[in-house]
């Protein structure tokens, strides 16, 4: 049986960046869905060190994860985003649907269309993904 990422069968390019074929059958959600991951992880780790307690790094990780984070991180990644980049965030603002009881409709969307970029570079283009979060004021 093979794994999910052996159905979407991970390559290297000639240029050393990943390809995964079938890339562009994921919908936005789930690239949100591993994006949201994806950054959670990076924002753990950053605050790994030094050591603290666990209520401490607790409390610094749920403030950098929440929505309204996540739209200031992205108006702060705007100016560096590529066109093809811009048009993932669109891809995943687009497919935001429903009413969040807490955000407006604008954060939400905006926060949702960065979890999608950072799902797309994680799968695509780790190194780019890389070069987006080292910009980020934390």
């Amino acid at each position: 049986m093979e794994s999910p990422l052996e159905k979407l069968r991970l390559q290297v390019s000639g240029q050393g960046s990943p390809i995964l074929e079938g890339l562009d059958r994921l919908s936005p959600a789930s690239l949100a869905y591993l994006g949201d991951a994806v950054y959670e992880l990076y924002i753990r780790t950053y605050y790994l060190l030094p050591p603290q307690r666990l209520g401490d790094y607790h409390a610094q990780v749920v403030g950098k994860v929440r929505a309204e984070q996540q739209a200031l991180d992205l108006a702060q990644l705007h100016p560096y985003l590529t066109d093809q980049e811009k048009e993932i965030l669109r891809r995943g603002r687009n497919a935001v649907t429903g009413k969040r009881r807490r955000l407006t409709a604008q954060v939400y969307q905006q926060a949702s269309s960065l979890e999608t970029l950072f799902g797309y570079l994680y799968l695509q283009d780790p190194s780019r993904l890389h070069q987006l979060l080292e910009k980020l004021e934390l």
